[in-house]
């Protein structure tokens, strides 16, 4: 294998695709697509989003403190990239496609209906980067959609039907395991005779 040097960027991909909707004080919500998202830790739950400073999104976020990450499925690809391109300052992106919102269970900002998951966050702070902002939040409550939980109330994110987004394209997510977390170090069990 032979490997081409380049100048350092931010190549790490694939990455989720989610849409984020937020709410200014007055009440009117927005919703943008963001593709620099990750978990940040597991207890307390938070999560990191890098938001560039000039987006709608990031003066609600900063307004309110309070905004919701709707994971979405394959069906609404072409909409997760309409709202990415298109800024809530020329339009109403949830008016202009239609998108239904629910109220949250612990923030005042509404999810996406639609949506088999939606992530409700509570800002802890923001880190001046550069190019982005890095948006640290608290995760408050999740909502999953039933038909993806099971008897036994295992949550299935594969049935989910979600997307990433790898250097400028969408993707959807394969639905069989390749493994598990700690198979490779699992001791194989003994046939009993």
């Amino acid at each position: 294998m032979t490997k081409i040097a380049f100048k350092g960027s931010a190549i790490l991909n694939p990455v989720p695709a989610v849409m984020i909707t937020s709410q200014n004080s007055e009440g009117r919500v927005n919703v943008f697509t963001v593709g620099w998202i990750g978990t940040a830790c597991t207890r307390p739950p938070m999560i990191t989003v890098a938001i560039r400073p000039e987006r709608l999104s990031y003066e609600y976020i900063k307004e309110t403190e309070e905004f919701v990450v709707n994971l979405p499925s394959a069906s609404m690809t072409k909409i997760v990239d309409y709202v990415g391109v298109v800024s809530g300052k020329r339009e109403d992106k949830i008016e202009k496609l239609k998108l239904e919102l629910e109220a949250s269970e612990k923030v005042s900002v509404p999810s996406l209906k639609d949506c088999p998951v939606n992530i409700e966050c509570k800002l802890r702070s923001i880190t001046q980067l550069g190019s982005h902002d890095l948006f640290l939040a608290d995760v408050l409550s999740v909502s999953v959609d039933d038909r993806i939980i099971d008897e036994k109330g295992k949550i299935h994110l594969e049935k989910a039907d979600l997307i990433a987004y790898s250097h400028g394209e969408y993707f959807k997510l394969y639905n069989k395991p390749l493994g598990k977390f700690g198979y490779s170090v699992q001791k194989k069990k003994k046939k009993k005779d």
